[in-house]
């Protein structure tokens, strides 16, 4: 097993000379809840970041497969949740007390027990409902998988990553077993009826219900002797009984789930996208090229891309992308019974209308690309019959190497092109006015097209909107209404308008014309139900007698309190509106997921409406309920246990406060479990955040979340370290403000470290965290925002955790997160934004870590390298810690478990230990600012912390010479 790479510069200083001090005893611990998208039924955190492969089901909004973990670790060990196989054996957690030179030995750690316990609870099920919501899936999961899984071969191609063994996209996540649930009356769930008739072992992916609710398909495939998996296999299982079974008669047909894989055209009829008989063996790398690698812009065009990873490099790269991505079409019926439809091709998209008639068929083609992903290839889209006869090409796009790097800038010609919802065969699509280049002013900029699958002779797309931005896409309801969305990134603008398909006299008009970041004045989205063709529209709503147009608005209900979610009916023509519902803001956090009352076509009565909700506060874990009108009467239909039972007395707090310049910022401050600040006084505390831009002080101080939100802890939150006695300090606003023409990252170390010290200053007010025990820590641009503030506001923070970061912006010169001003264009901001420009000025302790196979544009792995190296040339006090096989996000249980043990030895270090000479500290500071390392303001101010007891553990006359900025 390969372990993970560490080089760590230890400098020498007052702090590594005292002794360290003693583990906190063992606590209980709670999770943060990140915020979900709506109709995702979120039963654990999301696993870590990694690509999820899902069933194309319309349904698989109400299924949380971000959170469907891949495989567990005790499956591969043959134990419960024990160590993962090849992981360390050290359970005692005593790790801290080695020395330094067995803390470079390289082998796999493992944190205490205390966290280590909480990131190996098992996974709660993901659920999905049947289109008649009369039945609810169990997707069982385990918990993460052993990093061999990681370790298998991966082709990376087209900026995707392929596990040619499967045909699949690699380092996919399945589900262990299914079981169905049957709805009752009452609400309540009947016993469960366990799907059977696989082999025990078997790995389930892509389970899609049929549209009739009777059938369940889905792949399934298996490990092997090699530590490889099988391909994959398409199975059916009824419903009423249980029992699965393969789809197709002979063994040999497996799928080829590389872009997509299968879908219902009706019933009883699946198109599959499989891997073509008698493909062959992969070709072979020449072990002599044939001639040099020869790129060429002899005919001088302007093409700046990003820093696209996993790219094609040579002929060969294209041959073995079209290897793996060419796929043969197959029509089968629920008997087993196929044929072949279309040519093989790289099909990318296969989606029927929504009266099963026509296919809509997406391919990609030669000549492909070495500087931009597959997704920029070009593009052909067909219409098809049903059973594979070619009706017309509407579009063959050219390659897309040339689309600008201003934001809502888009590919040339016809894009978005889909069936209308609510027609049996119309298609719509858009097509930009301005040659796809945000920067060119035109008007209109997009114009949106509609035209029946199979056009008459001589008829012409019909114009059905023209909007001003950039299009957002159609919510449909009938030939009265729809809804159109449009904004543009840079003014933050959001419009929708209210359009009547199928009434040329009828004018457009704005309904909402908005800021996107105005979270206040969000007024919610119209809610769908879905169709007996298993489409989803716009649910219209009959009150009564009331002869008006209803429509239910689903809103996530922002105040200065918090979220409080709501269900307005809202008259479409007069905007009048009614709250129909509101979720509890005294204790609870309520959300809206789903209408459980459109099994029929038609209005919805008001009297009859149900829907689906969701319900949890900050000790009692998610459950879901369904309510039903008149009498609102909600029935609980799940009882998940909480998934750790000892953080029952976690504390949590949204707090408010104020920086220097007057934006007004949010945090959420948690505490660990029966904290007493008499005892134990002020805490060490890690603050964890990511910057956010805006363009307004207003939008940048408005609260988001709810205090009454489920606290939720993924594998590498930071709020396990509630369990080792820290304060956490989650999610503090960081807002870079760009207001009119200024852009916000002209003035992004000001605005941060201002940030910084207004998040510390409250920590300390409050008295939760001792002002030498603060540590800062961040993912991505998180990380880049730790390493900035230890390089501008070293005063603040005595150590910094970065994980998969960029440091050096002139290493990603066309545009980097919200930036689009290339380094030509901004010089100044790119070299002032990069920590790595600032490296001679990091003093205190730095610990970075980094995927060593990380494939997200602009954090390739050598930017940790290099900024390592620039550190250790100056001799900060570093360590780097690059992990085999992970990506962007870490996955494996050997690479995450070491992450957590790197990071608690490292705060335990340099944060528990830190406050062991605060007056050396203090002296630092002052060093700092006498050569210009400090970005602010020094006052030296009393520190009375409102009087509280917790500054009576170290000397009055030292804390009084800390200065202001961290008090």
């Amino acid at each position: 097993m390969r372990v993970p790479k560490v080089c760590h510069l230890h400098r020498l200083s007052v702090l590594s000379l005292f002794p360290l001090s003693p583990p906190p005893s063992s606590s209980r611990l709670c999770r943060p809840s990140p915020p979900r998208a709506p109709g995702r039924l979120r039963t654990r955190p999301a696993a870590p970041s990694r690509t999820i492969m899902t069933s194309s089901s319309p349904l698989r909004g109400l299924v949380p497969v971000a959170s469907a973990a891949a495989a567990a670790a005790a499956e591969s060990s043959g134990g419960g949740n024990g160590s993962a196989s090849g992981a360390a054996a050290d359970d005692s957690g005593l790790g801290y007390y080695e020395d330094e030179g067995s803390a470079l030995g390289g082998a796999y750690r493992l944190p205490p027990p205390e966290i280590r316990d909480i990131v190996d609870a098992p996974p709660l099920p993901a659920l999905s409902f049947s289109p008649q919501r009369d039945k609810i899936l169990f997707l069982r999961r385990r918990a993460l998988p052993p990093l061999a899984e990681l370790a298998r071969p991966e082709e990376k191609l087209a900026g995707i990553r392929i596990d040619g063994k499967c045909n699949t996209r690699s380092r996919m996540s399945f589900y262990t077993g299914i079981g169905i649930h049957q709805l009752l009356p009452d609400g309540k769930l009947g016993p469960e009826k366990e799907v059977h008739g696989f082999p025990d072992g078997a790995k389930i992916n892509f389970v899609t219900w049929s549209n009739d609710g009777r059938h369940l398909s889905f792949s399934i495939r298996f490990d092997e002797e090699d530590n490889s998996s099988s391909k994959l296999q398409l199975w059916v299982a009824d419903v009423e009984t249980g029992k699965a079974r393969p789809l197709f008669e002979s063994p040999d047909i497996r799928l080829n789930a590389v872009f997509d894989n299968f879908v219902w055209i009706d019933n009883s009829t699946l198109v599959v996208c499989t891997i073509p008989l008698g493909r062959g063996e992969p070709p072979r790398k020449p072990l002599v090229p044939g001639g040099p690698k020869i790129q060429s812009n002899e005919q001088k065009s302007v093409i700046q891309v990003r820093t696209f990873q996993d790219l094609l490099k040579d002929e060969y790269d294209e041959d073995l992308f079209d290897y793996y991505a060419t796929s043969q079409l197959l029509l089968v019926t629920l008997d087993g019974k196929a044929k072949e439809i279309g040519p093989p091709a790289v099909y990318t998209s296969i989606d029927p209308s929504p009266d099963g008639k026509y296919l809509l068929i997406t391919s990609i083609h030669r000549p492909y690309s070495f500087i931009v992903p597959c997704g920029r290839f070009p593009k052909k889209v067909d219409v098809w019959t049903a059973n594979g006869q070619f009706v017309r090409e509407l579009c063959d796009l050219a390659l897309a190497e040339d689309i600008p790097i201003a934001f809502n800038s888009v590919r040339k010609g016809m894009r978005s092109i889909q069936w209308r919802a609510d027609k049996p065969s119309t298609l719509y699509w858009v097509e930009t006015q301005d040659g796809g280049d945000a920067k060119v002013e035109v008007s209109p900029r997009d114009i949106i097209y509609t035209q029946p699958a199979e056009p008459l002779e001589g008829d012409q797309p019909e114009i059905l909107h023209k909007v001003d931005l950039r299009y957002g896409g159609v919510s449909w309801c009938d030939d009265s209404l729809a809804l159109v969305y449009e904004s543009w990134y840079k003014t933050r603008r959001t419009r929708s308008w209210v359009i009547s398909p199928g009434s040329k006299d009828t004018n457009p008009r704005i309904l909402f014309d908005r800021s996107s970041e105005d979270a206040y004045s969000d007024p919610g989205s119209p809610m769908l139900r879905r169709t007996p063709a298993g489409t989803y529209v716009i649910a219209k709503v009959k009150k009564g007698n009331d002869e008006g147009t209803y429509v239910l608005l689903n809103g996530s209900g922002a105040t200065p309190e918090g979220n409080i979610p709501f269900l307005d009916l809202f008259e479409i023509n007069t905007g009048s509106k009614e709250r129909i519902w509101q979720s509890d803001k005294e204790k609870y956090f309520e959300t809206v997921v789903a209408l459980m009352s459109d099994q029929n076509d038609g209005d919805i009565s008001l009297d009859q409406l149900k829907i689906l909700t969701s319900k949890e506060s900050k000790t009692e874990n998610t459950q879901y309920y369904i309510m039903s009108w008149p009498d609102r009467k909600a029935c609980q239909i799940t009882d998940f246990p909480h998934p750790y039972p000892q953080l029952a007395s976690l504390n949590k707090e949204m707090i408010r406060y104020q920086r220097k310049d007057g934006v007004q910022l949010t945090a959420t401050l948690y505490l660990p479990p029966n904290y007493d600040p008499l005892k134990e006084g002020p805490l060490p505390c890690l603050v964890w955040s990511y910057p956010g831009e805006f363009k307004s002080k207003d939008a940048a101080g408005q609260v988001r979340g709810s205090p009454n939100e489920f606290a939720g802890i993924g594998p590498t939150s930071p709020l396990l370290w509630l369990a080792r006695r820290f304060a956490i300090l989650s999610g503090p606003t960081i807002p870079i403000i760009g207001e009119g023409e200024e852009e916000a990252n002209d003035r992004y170390v000001e605005q941060l470290v201002g940030s910084a010290e207004a998040a510390v200053e409250e920590v300390i007010r409050r008295g939760v965290a001792h002002p030498n025990k603060i540590a800062i820590g961040g993912h991505s641009y998180g990380a880049f925002m730790t390493a900035n503030l230890l390089a501008h506001a070293p005063h603040l923070f005595c150590c910094g955790v970065a994980r998969s970061g960029a440091y050096n912006r002139t290493l990603t010169p066309f545009g980097f997160q919200n930036e689009d001003r290339t380094l030509w264009e901004a010089t100044n901001t790119y070299v002032e934004m990069s920590p790595f420009m600032s490296a001679h000025k990091i003093k205190k302790p730095i610990l970075l870590i980094h995927g060593e196979e990380d494939n997200n544009s602009g954090t390739l792995t050598m930017q940790s390298d290099r900024f390592f190296n620039a550190l250790k040339g100056h001799g900060a006090l570093c360590r780097l810690v690059v992990l085999p096989f992970e990506s962007h996000g870490y996955a494996a249980r050997e690479s995450i478990m070491h992450v957590l043990w790197e990071t608690d030895r490292w705060l335990q270090k340099y944060s528990v230990s830190a406050a062991s000479d605060v007056t050396t500290d203090v002296n630092s500071c002052k060093d700092a600012e006498s050569k210009g390392v400090v970005g602010s303001e020094v006052k030296v101010v009393g520190a009375s912390g409102g009087g509280n007891p917790e500054l009576a553990d170290f000397d009055q006359d030292q804390l009084k010479c800390i200065p202001r900025s961290s008090l």
